[in-house]
């Protein structure tokens, strides 16, 4: 009967949003954690449990959120539909003050987390309850040799255990008045990509993730008691590197029995969101990301820290040129990301320890006046246009070659690492799919080169590191000599006769 009231009242959460339309102005991008084998074959450890919102509401509000989960996918749901009750029902509207909104998003945090704890009110009752049948524990006595009621008690109870627990991190982004906000809650990361009159994108990271590394927040714990030293020196509490979190009922209510907290004058991970904003997005030219953390930690992985920013953004920017659709721009971008962290992994060089798996990455993009490439256009005119091969260049330093692949994109904009001005990626910078000597240039078309290994070349014909120029007839001279394979071919199929309109080039 508990069971079925929980149930009840998540149902009643879901119906409440039913009807808000969704916001066709933006994309969503997912992909399930993975972790990889010896033979570098991915497996998925759990279910997905990221979350995200994207609703349109009245007087020109919009709401996009991506949540974060853990321990199950429960706090993630619930936030995300509760949180979007509290906010789009009539509550905003276009006559509030830049106050009056963070006040009504701040709230709805604060309603968000106590309605979730609300939920599972039954089962915490009946884990305490069950909790005074258990015997006390003896480690010479294992699970098999409790009685059968025993065992049935501490079953339920592991149940219960994992019903309790659980949490998410949120970063959600409000549009009202054509001011956007972002309220924060732990380790997700928020984007705002402006193209400038010049035709430059720069990048702006909106506010910091609420984590053990974070001075501010250590200054918050250090002000209640704990010790921020041992915190840093951790770098997790229970399990996660967060130091602002819903849902998550054993850290918040238990937290005396947490080692790194047990000093705290009162709870010191908290669920109340950092407000930034209001910024204006009048006359705005580019695009918003809202990505979740495993996205984030999958590409810093693989590349560093340093430009991971400046790398998201260079992808978005270079599919937002190729594709019609928000929905795919972003579902490319995450593909582009999980592909980096594994072929890191599969290089066996010094990141591929760093690499060895990654969490659920979720990726929410909304354009802001950006343009979307024109499907129905030529590549000319364009359109897209896939990736094709050019040139082969051997290298003398080993015994592996590099096969260039080149990536032709429409002249939208010139790209840049954040407010740099130049017109190509500095060489410091690779962009996605790039070796680090890669650039990317803008004249009348861009155009993105990645490198690859492959075979030892021995069937590949000694060329220059310049693209060949196509003779009289417009035609490029091979890459593979087949003159070996024609002559044993032919020698295999002689018969006596003469050869003639056999294989081979005549």
């Amino acid at each position: 009967m508990a069971a079925q009231r929980r149930n009840l009242m998540v149902s009643q959460h879901q119906s409440w949003t039913d009807d808000l339309p969704l916001c066709q102005m933006c994309g969503v991008g997912t992909a399930p954690n993975c972790v990889y084998g010896p033979d570098g074959k991915g497996t998925q450890s759990h279910p997905n449990e990221d979350g995200h919102l994207r609703f349109r509401g009245e007087d020109g509000c919009f709401l996009y959120g991506v949540f974060n989960g853990y321990d199950g996918n429960r706090v993630a749901i619930f936030a995300s539909q509760r949180l979007t009750a509290e906010l789009l029902l009539g509550q905003l509207k276009s006559s509030h003050t830049d106050s009056d909104v963070r006040k009504i998003l701040t709230q709805a945090f604060d309603v968000v987390e106590k309605s979730y704890f609300e939920t599972i009110d039954d089962a915490l009752a009946e884990k305490a309850h069950l909790s005074n049948y258990v015997l006390p524990h003896n480690e010479n006595v294992s699970f098999h040799q409790l009685s059968p009621q025993n065992q049935k008690v501490q079953e339920r109870l592991k149940e219960l255990e994992q019903e309790v627990s659980g949490g998410a991190t949120a970063v959600v982004a409000l549009i009202l008045n054509n001011k956007l906000y972002i309220a924060n809650v732990g380790t997700n990361r928020a984007l705002l990509c402006k193209s400038t009159s010049d035709g430059q994108n720069q990048v702006l990271q909106i506010g910091r993730p609420h984590s053990t590394d974070n001075e501010d927040e250590l200054q918050r714990l250090a002000a209640l008691g704990v010790d921020s030293t041992r915190v840093r020196q951790a770098a997790q509490i229970a399990g996660q590197s967060s130091t602002r979190r819903l849902g998550d009922y054993p850290v918040k209510f238990n937290y005396n029995e947490i080692d790194v907290l047990s000093a705290a004058k009162t709870t010191p991970v908290i669920a109340e969101p950092e407000i930034h904003g209001s910024q204006s997005l009048d006359g705005v030219t580019g695009f918003l990301l809202l990505m979740s953390e495993g996205l984030m930690n999958a590409l810093e992985s693989a590349h560093g820290p340093e430009q991971a920013n400046q790398e998201i953004v260079a992808m978005v920017a270079a599919e937002l040129a190729q594709q019609s659709s928000l929905e795919a721009v972003a579902q490319s971008v995450v593909e582009r990301v999980k592909r980096i962290h594994h072929d890191v992994f599969a290089s066996g060089r010094q990141r591929a320890t760093l690499c060895s798996r990654h969490e659920d990455m979720t990726l929410l993009i909304r354009t802001l006046n950006y343009p979307l490439a024109d499907a129905a256009l030529t590549p000319t005119q364009g359109g897209r246009i896939y990736p094709v091969s050019v040139p082969y260049s051997n290298s003398q330093s080993t015994s592996k070659t590099s096969v260039t692949l080149s990536l032709v994109m429409p002249s939208q904009s010139t790209l840049t690492n954040g407010t740099n001005t130049a017109s190509t990626l500095e060489e410091g910078t690779p962009t996605p799919g790039q070796s680090p000597t890669a650039t990317l240039q803008s004249t009348n078309t861009q155009t993105q080169s990645s490198s690859s290994s492959s075979g030892d070349g021995s069937l590949f014909r000694q060329r220059g590191s310049q693209a060949a120029q196509p003779d009289e007839t417009g035609r490029v001279p091979p890459y593979v000599d087949f003159s070996q394979f024609y002559r044993l071919w032919g020698s295999d199929h002689s018969d006596g006769h003469s050869t003639q309109g056999g294989l081979g080039p005549q």
